[in-house]
């Protein structure tokens, strides 16, 4: 059978080659794979409100804390890994503080400026004030210990920022794989991926603890409306099914970059990235048709604090980000404005190269407009 996938705007088309994938109800079909894994691994924050809402209430049933011992999060900054224990189980801690773990990471605006990470941690702390003691869940910083007050170059955060996946890896080995403890991972995909040597987090682990991770991806940019009497939300697992034999352009977004000419050319993916998903994950999630998916609001305590917006693109230019090159307070208060009055997130889309050429042509004119 030939199908109509989508990519942008441009539908493909493919051969279904393998069975049909089988959705399960996501909550019950998540919490039993602890009963196989050591830990389940997930995408989270990533502006995804639903995504979102759905792992606050996976977090929230009675039977996760009696599977799991730990959360491990990508907006955690493990250089404050004492204050968040110290928060987490319940002591006299001041939010701004804790406020440093998400806020102070290398991930850049994902984390800066979460509204999830400002509600997971508060709900961690209130459910351990209801465990036993011997249920009480901890929370693991992933990121690199970056002390922002020490940076004061790009050449400062880059040492951070190529590490990545390696303090990841080091944290679930040290912390909860040597210890035979379970955990549910909060980061981004391409941390989590099988096979991919180097490439994420879970490949490098897996080098010693193979066979005790389960992968849970979205969907990405590919056309679900083929998945509408699929209960929501679903976990679908992919293993020799037609959804696990295509490969991650099906679902990911091509990746463009202007050099400096800002002449537009296309990202090659790496050799081990070009292999069937199944390979790379375990199943997908479904939580919402694409096209009614929300997107997560940017906080009031974030979008009313110009000083606190200013140092966070500060430190975005430090990283390299482009968008960050020509951002000033009244945009960032236009882009909060639009977002409140648009909430839905959109069907997702390739970049348009055009676009970017554009972009990139009119921050090369700022950049060279004299004083």
């Amino acid at each position: 059978m030939i199908c109509s996938g989508s990519q942008g705007e441009a539908a493909e088309q493919f051969k279904r080659t393998g069975g049909e994938p089988v959705p399960k109800p996501a909550m019950s079909a998540i919490l039993a794979e602890w009963d196989k894994y050591e830990v389940v691994a997930m995408p989270e924050g990533h502006g995804q409100k639903d995504l979102d809402d759905f792992i606050l209430l996976l977090i929230r049933n009675p039977a996760f804390p009696q599977k799991v011992n730990d959360i491990a999060v990508e907006c955690g900054n493990s250089l404050y890994q004492p204050i968040l224990d110290r928060y987490i189980a319940g002591e006299d801690v001041p939010f701004t503080e804790v406020q440093k773990v998400w806020r102070d990471t290398v991930a850049g605006f994902m984390c800066d400026t979460s509204g999830f990470f400002e509600q997971l941690f508060p709900l961690v702390r209130a459910m351990n004030q209801r465990l036993p003691a011997e249920r009480r869940l901890r929370v693991l910083a992933g990121d690199p210990p970056i002390d922002w007050d020490r940076v004061k170059t790009a050449e400062d955060a880059a040492k951070f920022g190529g590490i990545r996946n390696e303090s990841i890896a080091a944290v679930m080995k040290k912390e909860v794989l040597s210890k035979h403890r379970k955990a549910l991972m909060l980061f981004g995909t391409y941390h989590l991926m099988h096979g991919v040597a180097h490439g994420s987090a879970v490949s490098i682990y897996e080098e010693d603890y193979p066979n005790v991770t389960f992968v849970i991806d979205g969907f990405g940019i590919f056309d679900t409306s083929d998945f509408a009497k699929w209960p929501m939300p679903a976990l679908a697992g992919i293993r020799n099914t037609w959804l696990g034999a295509l490969d991650m352009s099906h679902f990911y977004p091509s990746e463009f970059y202007p050099d400096k000419d800002c002449n537009v050319h296309t990202a090659t993916l790496p050799a081990e990235y070009q292999k069937p998903m199944a390979q790379l994950v375990d199943a997908f999630l479904y939580v919402v048709p694409r096209d009614l998916a929300l997107r997560e609001p940017v906080p009031a305590d974030v979008a009313l604090d110009d000083d606190y917006l200013t140092k966070v693109m500060e430190r975005a230019k430090l990283m390299g980000y482009p968008s960050a090159s020509n951002w000033t307070l009244e945009r960032a208060r236009q882009q909060t404005i639009k977002a409140a009055e648009h909430p839905l997130s959109g069907v997702p889309k390739n970049p348009d190269p055009a676009l970017l050429k554009q972009n990139c042509l009119a921050r090369k004119s700022a950049n060279n407009k004299p004083e």
